[in-house]
């Protein structure tokens, strides 16, 4: 059952939406009447148009659930959505017109011109009303009590990102222990409430809306006992994925002769894709070594000034089939950085040069890797590229590690845009990476870039390694 104040966002978000085809519209109507040949008929036939198109815009919205917006999603991501929404709801528009209004006679750069205008109109409203919500989720309004069973890492992990982003919605009541060995939590709210057994009293006392479970050592049967205790109250039940042990992509149904199969591993990106994805790297990193080519001289220079050594650091890393290339960076570290062979570096770290901790804030010192784009050892969006040593480590302690090198390594990856770069947990890493490999797509590869390109402007995609 929905919350009032969650009731109120859904119905808020209904009427931006309808208000933003009416305005579009309206401000088409009002460009276009303006031109000589610009004919529109009786006003009941000029509200048929922006009628049919609200119609049909929300019934594709809520197909593509685009009102159950519980937790927050990138504005870019949901600008994407609302292109494609809009085109659907363009062409069903015109195709009901055409069957059952025949004798409504409309403009064509009326309907194509509204729904330019509704895009815009639509997505800034769209903005305009997530951080409203985010805001009023962040002070608890609209949010959910959430009882997380788990009291070992994953569940610290769980627990800690709940906290530090209170635009989530989530208020953490408390905590579980599933008598996993580990009852250490990290030093923020939270107690812990009891064993497996007390969930569905504590649901009950605590008024719970939610339960997480980040158990991803448990068998199955386990997991079964413990959606079972849940199931008893009316509470929304969630699973911390790894416990399919980094599996990384959606599960899909397909069958045998009748006999049901899931997929969990494909390969998104083969045969003709790749001669696409190589056709954009080709392009756009050729685009951005000219245009920036005056920018990378000055920065050589200042390289130069600023320490001394060379003014590029060569490092060699594993790309594509885990066969090893010469990454290109602008040096941002002292010149005897590694004497003491290999280490990750931290935000403070002593190494870094002045002019070294301005160009890894706004990412200046991976601009050559353009250079490694553009001959084919690296793509502009892949997974990171690891050092030799490092590939070692982790292809012993993390299942399917070595299925990060089934593509080329990338100047970004959807891992750094969801803020793991450097020194942060592989293991997430490696999941973010397998599941962009198996769900590629060009749009996916722009918005990754477009992302990138934000965070860098504001200077929240650091470089740490």
């Amino acid at each position: 059952m929905l919350k009032r104040a969650q009731f109120f966002f859904m119905v808020a978000l209904f009427a931006v939406d309808m208000g933003s085809v009416w305005l579009g519209f309206w401000a088409a109507h009002a460009i276009l009447v303006r031109d000589p040949d610009f004919i529109i008929g009786p006003l009941g036939e000029f509200l048929l148009l922006p009628g049919t198109y609200t119609a049909v815009m929300v019934v594709i919205y809520f197909s593509q659930r685009m009102y159950q917006r519980r937790r927050p999603v990138t504005h870019l991501d949901e600008f994407f959505q609302i292109i494609i929404a809009n085109v659907l709801a363009l062409l069903f528009t015109v195709a009901l017109l055409t069957l059952f209004a025949r004798e409504f006679q409309y403009h064509r750069a009326l309907i194509l011109f509204g729904a330019g205008l509704t895009i815009v109109a639509d997505t800034l409203a769209r903005v305009l009303h997530a951080q409203m919500q985010w805001w009023m989720q962040a002070r608890g309004i609209g949010d959910d009590r959430v009882l997380l069973i788990g009291a070992g890492e994953i569940g610290r992990m769980l627990l800690q990102k709940m906290v530090q982003h209170p635009k989530l919605g989530y208020q953490v009541i408390g905590v579980v222990d599933a008598g996993k060995g580990d009852r250490n939590l990290p030093s923020i709210n939270a107690h812990l409430l009891g064993a497996l057994a007390d969930v569905p009293v504590l649901i009950d006392r605590y008024n719970i809306d939610e339960v997480i479970i980040g158990l991803p050592e448990s068998s199955h049967q386990d997991l079964v006992n413990i959606i079972s205790l849940c199931e008893r109250e009316k509470v929304g039940i969630r699973v911390f994925p790894d416990v399919f042990q980094i599996m990384a992509s959606e599960v899909t149904i397909g069958d045998l002769g009748g006999l049901p199969l899931l997929t969990i591993r494909d390969v998104a990106l083969q045969g003709w894709k790749l001669a696409v994805k190589r056709g954009m790297d080709v392009l756009f990193s050729g685009a951005g070594l000219i245009v920036l080519s005056p920018f990378m001289l000055l920065t050589a220079l200042l390289v130069k000034l600023d320490s001394p050594g060379s003014v590029f650091y060569t490092q060699e890393r594993m790309g594509l089939d885990a066969r090893p290339f010469k990454i290109i960076k602008f040096r941002s570290m002292r010149q005897d950085a590694e004497t003491d062979g290999p280490g990750w570096t931290t935000p403070d770290d002593p190494r870094k040069t002045k002019l070294g901790e301005f160009m890894r804030r706004f990412n200046i010192d991976e601009l050559p890797q353009l250079i490694n784009v553009l001959v084919g050892d690296m793509s502009l969006v892949g997974p990171r590229p690891e050092r030799p040593v490092y590939v070692e480590q982790f292809r012993q302690i993390i299942p399917r590690y070595m299925d990060r090198h089934r593509e080329k390594a990338g100047l970004t990856g959807w891992a750094q845009v969801n803020g793991l770069r450097g020194d942060t947990s592989i293991v997430e890493r490696t999941k973010y990476d397998l599941w962009y490999i198996e769900n590629w797509s060009i749009g996916l590869d722009i918005t990754i870039l477009i992302r990138t390109v934000l965070q860098t402007i504001a200077g929240t995609n650091q470089n740490a390694y």
